[in-house]
């Protein structure tokens, strides 16, 4: 079970914090995503805690801050990034997950998620939108399968756009 809480977990800070990635102001970005499964962090062992972060740094990324049921994290945009209209290629070169019927009209975005790897299954959805090139809002649902355990997640995200340079932040390749 505490597997279960530490994929899903994993999975929505990973999946949700990628949406800031459409038209944006290139450099680095504040990500925050709230949902109830980032609540019950403070319920997780030690030792599960550190395989979220080992789970973590397998893919190249560094477990955001939680506290108080959000994530923080940063990210930095590259131009190159900040100019694609859908980011196929985060999630299906990360995850494990595809997007499908991805679309946007003006200002907002929608698209399906379809995920398979070793830690769960699941399909999702997300929308948002970008109120201006340095701030978006979205949300994500998924209902998934995790170690034979069905669960259903939503998640809630802002992004703010902090500053031309990233320091200290790898960017997403």
């Amino acid at each position: 079970m505490r597997t279960l809480f530490v994929s899903i977990i994993f999975s929505l800070i990973f999946i949700t914090s990628s949406f800031a990635h459409q038209h944006i102001r290139p450099g680095l970005w504040e990500i925050t995503t709230k949902s109830d499964l980032l609540a019950l962090v403070p319920h997780i062992p030690a030792e599960h805690m550190q395989q979220l972060n080992n789970f973590a740094n397998r893919y190249g990324l560094k477990l955001p801050k939680i506290d108080n049921g959000a994530a923080t994290s940063h990210l930095c945009i590259t131009p190159e990034m900040a100019q694609q209209e859908i980011p196929t290629y985060f999630y299906e070169n990360r995850s494990g997950c595809t997007v499908q019927n991805a679309t946007r009209t003006g200002n907002s975005y929608k698209m399906d998620l379809v995920c398979t790897n070793q830690h769960f299954q699941g399909t999702g959805s997300a929308h948002g939108t970008f109120a201006s090139p340095e701030s978006f809002s979205g949300s994500t649902e998924f209902d998934s399968t995790v170690s034979g355990n069905p669960i259903f997640a939503t998640a809630e995200t802002v992004g703010r756009w902090v500053g031309e340079r990233c320091v200290a932040v790898n960017p997403l390749q």
